[in-house]
């Protein structure tokens, strides 16, 4: 086990350098000035524009650029925004703001999928179920912006239930009404995947031999058939964790959330390379190391799979 936790820390390595150059050679290779798009029509003179390009080293080759940049990340240096600011205290500031809404998020559309999807498989070809499959399809469909305006307004301003905006205030508790729409914008998916996986496994023999054996309704669901299908499950939410971190732009933007998916938005848009870069490297790892936590997590929901040597 320990020489497969290594092995795959060790794959980190190739991943980060290859993320790092991909996207720094598509922001590199982005049209337009981004010194000159800085001033917009006011530009300064040319004088002033070769010296800001020659700070950020903009006037020198690709190749570099990309190991200055990389000199910097090994010594903790993630370079600097066109405002000034360094990217890790830029980073420091809006990750672990955008990591509590994805949480919160994971959270609701894993507890969802599984009430929803395991009372559904149980009770397949119900009133309940077709209504369920039907609710499913409608979040699935309706996009994401629709359903952030719907629910800001109803929910914040009608209701007053949350607070309609999040602003600098971003605690776990200000995060609830975005978080529920990012977990009702995916559960829908996963609740069908459980739905599915559930019924799969209460169709197996070793379900008919449990209520053989004399095992209850109450004992064979949760402990067998649920845990058994919970596989699938868990590979969908590192998914979507993944995809919630790295896609809360258009969310975060409605509920003006400081967090990446604004400042990353910013960032492309003033073609950035060392924020941009650094923040999609941090979601490189991010991703990496949970994907890893759901392999570890294999071994525990079925005792088949087993990491040896």
């Amino acid at each position: 086990m320990l020489a497969y936790i290594l092995r795959r820390l060790l794959q980190v390595i190739p991943v980060f350098l290859g993320a790092t150059l991909l996207i720094f050679f598509m922001v590199f290779a982005m049209p337009g000035d981004p010194i000159a798009a800085m001033f917009g029509d006011k530009q300064p003179p040319q004088a002033v524009i070769d010296a800001i390009r020659q700070r950020y080293m903009l006037d020198q080759p690709f190749v570099v650029q990309y190991f200055n940049y990389l000199g910097g990340i090994l010594t903790g240096d993630f370079g600097t925004t066109f405002t000034g600011q360094s990217v890790g205290e830029v980073l420091g500031r809006t990750f672990p703001v955008t990591l509590r809404l994805a949480v919160l998020s994971i959270l609701i559309a894993f507890v969802l999928s599984i009430v929803i999807g395991a009372s559904s498989a149980m009770l397949k070809g119900t009133w309940y179920d077709h209504f369920q499959l039907v609710l499913a399809l409608i979040f699935i469909a309706v996009p994401i912006f629709v359903l952030a305006f719907v629910a800001q307004f109803f929910l914040g301003v009608q209701l007053g239930w949350f607070k309609p905006t999040v602003g600098g205030d971003n605690g776990w508790g200000d995060l609830w009404l975005p978080a529920l729409v990012l977990g009702f914008s995916v559960y829908a998916a996963s609740m069908r995947l459980t739905r599915s996986s559930m019924i799969e496994s209460l169709g197996q023999d070793w379900v008919r031999t449990a209520y053989s054996k004399g095992l209850s309704r109450k004992r064979v669901v949760p402990v067998h058939v649920l845990r058994n299908s919970l596989i699938p499950m868990v590979t969908d939410t590192a998914t979507n964790f993944g995809i919630l971190m790295v896609g809360a732009t258009v969310t975060e933007g409605i509920f003006n959330v400081p967090g990446v998916g604004n400042t990353l938005y910013q960032a492309i848009i003033r073609h950035e390379t060392p924020t941009v870069v650094s923040f999609v490297t941090v979601f490189v790892v991010v991703y990496v190391i949970v994907n890893l936590f759901v392999d570890l997590l294999y071994g525990l929901l079925d005792p088949r799979i087993r990491y040896v040597k």
